[in-house]
């Protein structure tokens, strides 16, 4: 399990860094939507702590989602103003400020359901809709070798940090701390010192839309893991997040092609 926190983060971040290059930032948002941190962590719980405890990660999981988008909104907007240290500052902010109220939702396994479902939904909202918008072509520039090598060594430390203290923590702060915005922290600033405030924009308006995958690999686990076991559980699980990933692809596809519409509307106005 240690080779694979050392090893699995930094390879997806430089596979997402791959990828922002091929297909630009919102297709590389969407990738890491992908429970490929939070996942392993609550396997981890699982196999140390048992199916139930893990089951009530899970929930815990998907009302963090709330976490994460009070990070974006946070240093999204921030960024556009200030360097990078200090757009971190105020999205970790926003994320330990949010957290601190998700993890008093309601601890029957019935109403934290809901409750998850309801607060991740209602985030996902207000992410969407109070991103930074963009509306012109976003340069990109090629990503250096030492910056790369940041990146992951950048992530492999946070895995670390973040398993190692969610493990002597209760159920809610487990799944919570599992949704730490470990990738988007250091896609955050590594997308800002390269690219500026709007290819980050760009970038966590991906995410909102690959939240759904998230979600609904946290969601089965939930549901399966006291009955079924922790293999059955995860393999259903990353098969569900894997189809719901290819539907809100569709999804990314339509808001790219609105864009470019947009943009040769408002060429063809000019003309």
């Amino acid at each position: 399990m240690l080779a694979l926190k050392l090893v699995l983060v930094p390879a997806f971040l430089a596979a997402l860094t791959f990828a922002a290059r091929a297909w630009g930032p919102s297709v590389a948002g969407w990738l890491a939507g992908l429970p490929v941190v939070a996942g392993p962590i609550v396997l981890l719980l699982a196999l140390e702590r048992g199916p139930a405890f893990a089951a009530q990660a899970s929930v815990a999981s998907i009302a963090a989602i709330a976490a994460s988008e009070a990070f974006n909104l946070a240093y999204a907007w921030t960024c556009r103003r200030t360097d990078w240290p200090l757009a971190l500052l105020a999205g970790s902010a926003g994320w330990f400020g949010a957290a601190l109220l998700l993890v008093r939702l309601p601890g029957g396994p019935g109403w934290a359901a809901v409750a998850a479902v309801v607060v991740a939904g209602a985030a996902v909202a207000v992410s969407q809709n109070g991103l930074p918008r963009v509306t012109g072509p976003v340069p990109a520039v090629r990503v250096g070798g030492i910056d790369l090598a940041v990146r992951m060594l950048a992530g492999a430390l946070l895995t670390l940090a973040v398993t190692a203290v969610s493990a002597s923590l209760g159920a809610a702060w487990s799944g919570v701390l599992s949704v730490f915005p470990l990738l988007g922290s250091v896609l955050a600033v590594s997308a800002q010192r390269a690219h500026g405030a709007d290819f980050v924009a760009l970038l966590m308006r991906g995410m909102v839309v690959g939240r759904g995958s998230f979600a609904a690999f946290f969601a089965v686990t939930a549901a399966l893991l006291p009955q079924h076991g922790v293999a059955m559980s995860f393999g259903c699980a990353a098969a569900v997040s894997v189809v719901v990933q290819g539907l809100t692809r569709r999804m990314l596809d339509a808001q790219r092609q609105a864009r470019v519409a947009s943009r040769e509307l408002a060429g063809s106005r000019v003309e």
